[in-house]
């Protein structure tokens, strides 16, 4: 079974440079509270680097 994890957007994007708005887009958090859950592999893993300043990642088992 694969690993997952939750992504919980908890600042906004306005105001943040476009590649960071596009991220967040990207990963499926539009407002602010959204959560998604993404299977962990290396382009979600720099996609939520990217942004790890207005995002909480939390693991799923």
């Amino acid at each position: 079974m694969a690993e997952k994890i939750k992504i919980r957007l908890v600042r906004s994007t306005i105001g943040r440079k476009p590649y960071q708005r596009k991220t967040a887009k990207a990963l499926g958090l539009g407002k602010i509270n959204s959560i998604v859950e993404k299977e962990v592999n290396p382009a979600i893993l720099g996609m939520v680097r990217a942004i790890e300043h207005l995002v909480e990642v939390e693991e799923i088992k």
